[in-house]
């Protein structure tokens, strides 16, 4: 990048093949954390913060000012860990605002309590597509990129790199599914293709990983690189023939092992729900709703 003092921490969950990210500048220490993952148990019920903490670990080791708690999208197989990280080292918890589409929709599935509004007040900021900001010498653009979500955007930094959430994974793994309610696959199609239409140098910053026999885990590569390998979304792929296959492939697969908790949670910003009267915390396991 032509700007070396900005650089990238990742962090692999193992658990859920979640990359999460530290964003700063070396020498002005300022800082946006993204996509933090809460620890869950599902067997037990039971979180905890250990991946959260390495990432609360690098910010003091760096003795980095934290900006910033960025979420892409809410997340259907990992627990945020966004009010963790936030209440250790600070930042606004931001997300797009059309986290209120996904809000209005699993509130009825889960049949949320009436207290819960879907109108995004959960959040510290909400993000509009086009909408800038910067961090000391950072400067943001969001992008809105729906389709696997009607809520994702990715943070396109100093135009020279873009956190694209789960998009597209890397070009040997292809893109996210569109299955789960309020996706579609051809929305997505036109998302990618507004990522592929910045430079071909654009470093692209993925969420999860899912390598294929033979390789380890990856989090970077490049809009050129899509262009060419993308296994689904490379140059030449039509919409139709794109539509077709991730339809096919998503009919194909399981609802991710956390869907259930992690979503009533992550349109919470990362809060559990309330409490009952005496003091017990649950989520909702809705039957035959997705």
């Amino acid at each position: 990048m032509a700007n070396e003092a900005v650089k990238v921490k990742a962090f692999l969950d193992e658990d859920s093949e979640t990359f999460s990210y530290v964003l700063y500048h070396q020498d002005e220490k300022q800082a946006v954390v993204i996509d933090p993952v809460l620890d869950f148990d599902y067997k037990s019920g039971r979180t905890n913060t250990k991946g959260a903490q390495r990432i609360v670990d690098f910010v003091n080791s760096e003795g980095l000012h934290v900006a910033w708690v960025l979420e892409t999208h809410a997340h259907a197989d990992h627990l945020s860990a966004a009010p963790f990280v936030k209440e250790q080292v600070g930042g606004h918890i931001g997300i797009g605002e059309h986290i209120k589409d996904v809000q209005k929709i699993f509130k009825d599935v889960f049949d949320l309590e009436k207290e819960f509004l879907p109108n995004g007040h959960q959040f510290d900021h909400l993000f509009k597509d086009g909408e800038t900001f910067n961090v000391g010498a950072m400067n943001f653009r969001v992008l809105h990129t729906p389709g696997h979500t009607p809520s994702d955007l990715c943070y396109i930094v100093n135009e020279q790199m873009i956190f694209v959430g789960d998009t597209l994974f890397m070009p040997d793994v292809g893109t996210a599914r569109c299955d789960f309610p309020g996706g579609s696959a051809a929305t997505l199609f036109q998302s990618i293709k507004k990522i592929l239409a910045l430079p071909e140098a654009t470093e692209i910053y993925i969420c999860h990983d899912y390598p294929p026999a033979g390789r380890g885990h990856e989090y970077k590569t490049t809009v050129g690189a899509q262009r060419k390998h993308s296994k689904h979304v490379h140059d030449g792929v039509s919409e139709a023939e794109f539509v077709k296959m991730r339809e096919e492939r998503d009919a194909s697969l399981e609802m991710p092992r956390l869907i259930l908790p992690s979503i009533q949670v992550n349109i919470r910003a990362g809060h559990m729900p309330p409490a009952d009267e005496k003091g017990k915390v649950y989520l909702k396991l809705p039957i035959d709703q997705l």
